[in-house]
């Protein structure tokens, strides 16, 4: 499903525009990505928890020259899922 898929599906489940809709979800976006870059953990209760996670700085190869390189520390966004999601992606929601 793409971002304007996204908002159709999301315009027509709240009964309203898909302007409307393109709005709120370009909000959720926005918000989520702005608590992200200033490090805050963000929950949806029941759909998940977006958070950043901190990746050492590692020793790798370069595939063509196989040469030694050092591969340096960053910050990456991650998704854990919630149990209500988890349950429903399975087939065990109600």
């Amino acid at each position: 499903m793409q971002k304007t898929d996204l908002i159709k599906q999301v315009a027509k489940a709240a009964e309203m525009s898909q302007a409307d809709a393109a709005k709120a979800v370009n909000a959720l976006i926005e918000v989520v990505t702005e608590a992200l870059k200033n490090g805050e953990k963000v929950t949806i209760t029941g759909f998940g928890t977006f958070e950043v996670r901190e990746s050492a700085a590692r020793t790798g190869t370069n595939p063509r020259t196989k040469e030694k390189i050092t591969i340096a520390a960053r910050k990456r966004p991650t998704f854990s899922p919630g149990s209500q999601l988890r349950d429903a992606v399975s087939g065990k929601s109600e």
